[in-house]
């Protein structure tokens, strides 16, 4: 490595972690170093969280050695039994899963297991909490009210209060596993000056991030894996982005899939003035209206608090309080339930996979069929042998990676999950298919997978209606680019006027201002 042992905080060396039926990382080194960004990056099942559950003491090495470095001393091996081992040694880790306890507070939820306690322990000190949490979220730049309950939370302010946790124990080194999926460009901005004050402050990043605009402008350092094995190591300012993503892949960026327009037939879905209210007053939705043909692609785009996501859910039915009439294939469907709904052709992939899309602990198989086992029964028998049928054509057609449809599906990595999620949508056999970033948190070689999968479900004439936020996906997706801003439709573009530019300005619009082209 270009920089002296000096600059080490951290080196893993020589790393095996084996589970049953699986090598998950073999002979992988890992060098971090104090005040710089290390990013780590990989596809998924490439081993990347399993190196930083190791290094945070969530998992133990089945062989190979951690070293801790300090400054004018020998490096001394350690090992961890805990988390608890890995904190008191200035280790701590944001997941990319929010583990957030939604009916406490912000202060509640970022002391919680390290509450401040007053008379004798006997009592937790709430208001230190409060003060304290305070403290923190203003060196994160977030204006979160620590007497707020988590679910009243936007996702964005719920990961800041993820990172929270772990800045209370003032870190020597700080893991972020994909940090900004969640949020919004603003909250990026603000995530990247914070990281740049505690490079200052000489805490050592460890980074990990599918997005790789955002590893080359932050790192220093750069670690990539492929196939649960080191690859590449080295000075970010040495790799260019095709580097990156060949090293990862294995295989030319060239030939990953880029969108493209598609034959669009009769109108489908009509969504006329779809309101959600706002708790306290005003819209979430604020009268959208628009129409999807089969075989469109529809992408939305629009900052974190546009109500992307609440809008797909409203047309799931999700809410009681939404109004607005819609219509699929000519019949009426917001006098359905949500049930009513998936069996008239409407599914929706949501955007939290694991909380909302999967039953974690049940095999990929029973995950595939849960909402289309009505096809599968007959009276009050399930019929194993169409039902595993149709599963196994599924894992084959979503190339998912797995051994058996009987493994469980926390056993996937987040893009084969994801692939789960889409497959069991189009078991139900739907005719309009509502996706919220089916890509957030996956690497570039699952987006592929995940772009064809939704370039070939239009071919095949059914609609898409999709949500990202990242500008390159919805202008290289879209037939057609609806763009929100505080509830509003603030811009509607063709696939061949759209233009980061356009949709980005249109995004930043206020209330009352549609541009359209």
């Amino acid at each position: 490595m270009p920089d002296s042992n000096a600059n080490l905080v951290m080196e893993a060396k020589n790393i095996y972690k084996v589970f049953p039926g699986t090598t998950a990382l073999q002979e992988v080194d890992f060098r971090i170093y104090r005040g710089k960004v290390n990013v780590l990056v990989g596809e998924n099942g490439a081993g990347k969280s399993t190196l930083m559950k190791i290094i945070a003491g969530i998992e133990q090495q089945t062989s190979g050695s951690l070293l801790m470095y300090a400054d004018g001393e020998e490096p001394k091996e350690v090992s961890f039994a805990s988390t608890r081992d890995a904190v008191k040694v200035g280790i701590g880790i944001v997941h990319q899963e929010l583990n957030l306890f939604s009916d406490l507070d912000v202060a509640e939820n970022i002391f919680m297991n390290k509450e401040i306690k007053k008379y004798g322990s006997l009592y937790i000190d709430h208001a230190s909490q409060v003060k304290k949490a305070r403290e923190v979220l203003k060196r994160l730049g977030q204006a979160v009210n620590p007497k707020s309950l988590v679910r009243d939370l936007r996702l964005g302010q719920q990961q800041i209060v993820e990172i929270a946790k772990t800045m209370i124990d003032e870190p020597k080194i700080l893991i972020m596993d994909e940090p900004t999926s969640s949020l919004s460009i603003q909250e990026v901005k603000v995530l990247m000056g914070v990281i740049k004050d505690l490079k200052r402050e000489g805490v050592a990043i460890v980074y990990i991030s599918h997005r790789l605009e955002e590893v080359k402008e932050l790192g220093d350092y750069i670690t990539i894996l492929r196939d649960s094995r080191l690859v590449h190591s080295g000075l970010m300012k040495d790799i260019d982005m095709p580097g990156i993503i060949q090293k990862m892949v294995g295989r030319d960026p060239k030939k990953f899939f880029i969108g493209q327009e598609h034959q669009c037939g009769k109108e489908i879905l009509k969504v006329e003035n779809v309101t959600l209210p706002r708790y306290g007053g005003g819209y979430t939705i604020d009268h959208v209206s628009f129409t999807l043909r089969e075989g469109e692609i529809l992408g939305i785009y629009g900052l974190m608090g546009a109500g992307r996501t609440e809008l797909l859910e409203s047309i799931m039915g999700l809410y009681d309080k939404a109004e607005g009439e819609m219509w699929l294939e000519e019949k009426r469907l917001d006098t359905k339930d949500t049930k009513e709904r998936i069996l008239s052709g409407l599914v929706l992939i949501p955007e939290e996979r694991q909380r909302e899309g999967l039953f974690l602990n049940l095999a990929v198989k029973e995950n595939l069929t849960m909402s289309s086992l009505f096809r599968y029964t007959k009276v009050v028998h399930i019929l194993p042998d169409l039902e595993l049928a149709d599963v196994k054509k599924t894992i084959k057609d979503m190339a998912i990676k797995v051994s058996s449809p009987a493994v469980t599906v926390n056993a996937l990595s987040g893009g084969n999950q994801q692939k789960v999620v889409i497959g069991k949508g189009l078991l139900t056999k739907p005719k309009v298919l509502l996706m919220d970033e089916p890509t957030r948190g996956i690497d570039i070689g699952a987006k592929s997978d995940v772009f064809e999968i939704m370039n070939t479900m239009a071919n095949e004439k059914i609609g898409i209606v999709f949500v990202s936020s990242e500008l390159e996906e919805i202008c290289s997706m879209s037939d057609r680019i609806l763009v929100l801003s505080k509830g509003k439709v603030t811009g509607e573009f063709n696939r061949s006027d759209a233009t980061e530019e356009k949709i980005r300005k249109a995004s930043e619009v206020g209330h009352g201002v549609t541009i359209s082209v």
